[in-house]
């Protein structure tokens, strides 16, 4: 079953997510690293917009509920590989040789919050949807290279309050703590105003891959070095 689809405007890659809430599992964090390495071959691609087809969600973060059953179901490999997958996406937006912009045009929770913090660039609707880490409401913890993800886009004070209250933040004040690059009024000023941005990026591919590798050095090593030995104990769950 497709979750995502793959189109392009000139030299602009769009991957859209199209299942709903855009829940996190196994699945959905293989067809994401397959289409960014699709678009990634195509020399001829300068930037890509991560967007969401649903009316009210770019991604819910988790699928809780795949999670709980894997586990319950003795399926803890499709655990394993779930979050190992995810960190090969991480990885490779964080030193892709062309820009990636979030087109967030509804809620954003969760892991949802990691992959626009893996981003370079955070659009946003003013109008709908919440940004929220719903975590310790459900008693789950984060994987811990996921926190130095998440803090290259967040600052560690609104970060604290977050990830401590669970509460729900508009587009608005997380675009205070620059979280969120530019606000729009409506899905479609948001998607012309991604498009539009996107095509302003004709540079080189691999001055972009080495500046984010660069960049983003401390936070891959994180990735790298933390999270293998917590995911392969299933240190997931409280």
């Amino acid at each position: 079953m497709s979750l995502m689809s793959l189109r392009n405007e000139g030299k602009v890659a769009i991957i859209s997510m199209d299942n709903g809430k855009n829940a996190n599992n196994l699945e959905f964090a293989q067809q994401l690293l397959g289409l960014l390495k699709q678009v990634e071959e195509e020399k001829t691609n300068k930037a890509l917009i991560l967007a969401s087809s649903d009316e009210k969600n770019w991604s819910q973060g988790i699928d809780v509920m795949w999670l709980m059953s894997s586990i319950q179901g003795g399926k803890k490999d499709d655990v394993k590989a779930f979050l190992s997958t995810m960190d090969e996406v991480y990885t490779l937006m964080m030193q892709y040789p062309m820009p990636i912009i979030a087109a967030m045009n509804g809620h954003t929770f969760g892991n949802g919050i990691v992959i626009a913090s893996a981003c370079d660039f955070r659009f946003a609707r003013s109008d709908r949807g919440y940004i929220c880490f719903p975590e310790v409401d459900m008693n789950i913890p984060f994987v811990p290279g996921l926190i130095d993800v998440i803090l290259k886009a967040i600052p560690q004070y609104k970060f604290n309050d977050m990830i401590l209250t669970g509460r729900k933040l508009g587009a608005e004040e997380m675009a205070e703590a620059n979280f969120i690059d530019r606000t729009f009024d409506s899905a479609e000023s948001l998607n012309e105003g991604a498009l539009e941005f996107a095509k302003t990026f004709s540079k080189s591919r691999a001055i972009f891959a080495e500046h984010k590798r660069r960049l983003h050095k401390p936070v891959l090593d994180a990735l790298a070095e933390k999270n293998p030995p917590v995911i392969e104990a299933m240190k997931i769950l409280l």
